[in-house]
């Protein structure tokens, strides 16, 4: 059983800024659509089943009694080859007391009733704000109340050792100011240490913590005048936080090295020879890999991150579980290298140019469900969702609806599915379908006979006697269908 979390200070406190573009060196990012629009909410309660803004989580009568006239039986199914942990990371705003009662509850709810997933926090930025501002001196109140989420939801605590306070930075070690525009620099070298007793603070303060990643994506980290990743650099900070936490905490896993698994065009300097659709994974982040395997002091699992698209492509593949291939690629390439657990820390799936993007979409919501899909057919063991609360400044998928307004907290066309699969892909005893007549239908078959369908284009399916299934539906279908 998981020891209880400290006493929060009840005092709020200012707030840390929102994330940051996600750093990659020469991505382009585009402008966030509009996602409130009543006819785009109005779609996600007819073909995702979660009921839009009602709350109301069961699918129409007519699209599931559609789905239960699909013949499953000529499909290709795959094994779980083994059990897959999915969960949440949570980022600026994300159920604080600063929302409005109503709606920050309805979104404790949702998560409460996602059973016992990882909820990870990060140590500093992206919600909580800067645990030591001066050194020795440390300020846990926004961390504890994050920590207190996970708690009184259900969840289990992981955290993300990163970012650092301005004083190991260079600023003055006893100003204990905050510039929250540096939040993306990294520890200098001659505080990699500081910042190693700081994760070994955190870890001893919360025992719930039994898993951290080390920093995020490398942040800080770029070596810009020999365009590429400061993997020694990176590297020499990991192990001073690897044995720090291990002193006092040997039941912890520790993972790294949190990399961006960046794609880019084929004909890009920068492309490896692993290429797939979506064009080139790209050489830079496999060097850094490639030289954390060898020269870390030790790790429990690895840890990576990265999108369907690469930087010279921002839409999605078509059909999107073309474009979700590449999880599969980059597994694969890891597991000829490691025998060490995958985790995915982000995943970002796009959706095709001409669809509707964001945490009320259904196609982001598809889009999601088919990274997933080639995560768990290719082995991976942890995937977590990048802001489980909606946002406009975010293109993907989340599981309520920005909570920081009145009518918030409202499931999403993704919250139905995720329920679904946070329990049965932990079991690790899933089937992976895919349609073989050509349609866009494929799915998730659970060793209790219920199955999750989804459509993984904009294109009606049409099935014989029925109703067309919709484009971008999903359907969860008990034991009983």
């Amino acid at each position: 059983m998981r020891a209880s979390r400290r006493p929060a200070p009840t005092t709020p406190g200012p707030r840390s800024p929102s994330r940051t573009p996600r750093f990659r060196p020469g991505l382009r990012r585009t402008p966030a659509l509009a996602l409130l629009l009543a006819g785009v909410l109005a779609l996600a309660a007819c073909t995702s089943g979660t009921g839009g803004t009602t709350g109301d989580t069961a699918p129409s009568s007519a699209l599931e009694a559609s789905a239960k006239a699909v013949d499953l039986n000529g499909w290709r199914w795959d094994k779980q080859p083994g059990p897959m942990e999915i969960g949440v990371t949570h980022t600026q705003d994300s159920l604080d007391d600063t929302e409005p009662a109503q709606a920050r509850q309805r979104g404790v709810d949702i998560l409460s009733s996602l059973g016992q997933e990882y909820q990870n926090h990060h140590l500093m930025g992206f919600g909580t704000l800067n645990p030591e501002p001066r050194p020795g001196e440390f300020e846990w109140g926004s961390l504890d109340r994050r920590m207190q989420l996970t708690e009184e939801t259900g969840g289990k605590a992981m955290l993300t050792l990163c970012c650092s306070p301005d004083w190991m930075k260079g600023a003055p070690r006893d100003s204990g100011d905050t510039r929250w525009d540096r939040l993306e620099k990294a520890p200098l070298p001659e505080h990699f240490a500081d910042y190693a007793n700081l994760a070994k603070e955190a870890v001893q303060r919360y025992p719930q913590v039994d898993r951290v990643l080390v920093w995020n994506e490398l942040k800080g980290f770029y070596n810009e005048a020999e365009n590429r990743w400061d993997y020694e650099g990176y590297t020499t900070m990991y192990n001073e936080v690897y044995r720090a936490v291990k002193s006092v905490r040997p039941d912890v896993q520790v993972g790294g090295p949190y990399v961006v698994m960046s794609s880019v065009p084929v004909d890009s300097g920068d492309a490896s020879d692993i290429r797939g659709a979506w064009g080139a994974l790209d050489q830079r982040p496999l060097d850094v890999l490639d030289y954390w395997l060898r020269n870390n002091v030790g790790a429990d699992f690895i840890v990576v991150d990265g999108s369907t698209t690469n930087r010279g492509q921002q839409d999605a593949i078509s059909p999107v579980d073309v474009g979700a291939e590449k999880f599969s690629v980059i597994d694969r390439w890891i597991q000829e290298r490691t025998q060490l657990p995958i985790w995915w820390a982000e995943f970002y799936a796009n959706v095709p140019a001409d669809a509707q993007a964001g945490f009320a979409s259904p196609a982001s919501a598809v889009s999601t469900i088919a990274a997933l899909q080639a995560m768990a057919r290719s082995g991976t063991q942890g995937s977590l969702l990048w802001g489980p609360e909606g946002s406009n400044s975010l293109e993907y998928s989340s599981l309520w609806t920005p909570a920081t307004d009145e009518d918030g907290g409202r499931p999403t066309p993704l919250t139905e599915a995720w329920r679904w699969l946070v329990p049965k892909l932990r079991e690790g005893t899933v089937e992976l379908g895919r349609a073989t007549d050509g349609s866009s239908l494929g799915g998730f078959r659970a060793a209790d006979g219920s199955v999750l369908l989804v459509n993984l284009s904009a294109d009606a399916v049409p099935v014989p006697g029925q109703d067309d299934i919709p484009g971008w539906a999903i359907v969860p279908m008990n034991s009983s269908s």
